[in-house]
């Protein structure tokens, strides 16, 4: 479910930066994508890892990719790049993702935790 999201999230941002001006080809544009794809390939590369310190960095790196595309989207929205319906939409996509993945930490936590 977290990774249907998550992807969801990712096809967002690359239809969004399809409207920022082409001076930000390879500055907020390109970060965005970059961001937005982090998320994914951390969460991703974390859930094959097989020890849990491991699973938690990736996971830690996830979120806060996803924190990252939150103040992204909240820039490109005050530049008027974006709507504020298109700001809604990415703002809620990503205030779900980062608590998921956020909760997905704090139970691995706690599991680290209990076999120490």
């Amino acid at each position: 479910m977290l990774k249907n999201k998550i992807n969801r999230f990712v096809l967002y941002c690359y239809q969004i930066v399809k409207n920022f001006p082409s001076n930000e080809l390879y500055g907020v544009s390109s970060q965005l994508r970059r961001a937005s794809m982090s998320i994914m390939l951390n969460y991703v590369e974390g859930y094959a890892r097989r020890r849990d310190k491991v699973k938690l960095n990736f996971y830690e790196i996830s979120h806060g990719s996803s924190q990252e595309c939150k103040y992204i989207i909240y820039f490109a929205f005050i530049q008027n790049w974006i709507s504020k319906d298109e700001y809604n939409v990415g703002l809620e996509m990503s205030n779900e993702i980062g608590k998921m993945i956020w909760v997905t930490i704090d139970k691995l936590e706690e599991k680290i935790e209990s076999v120490s």
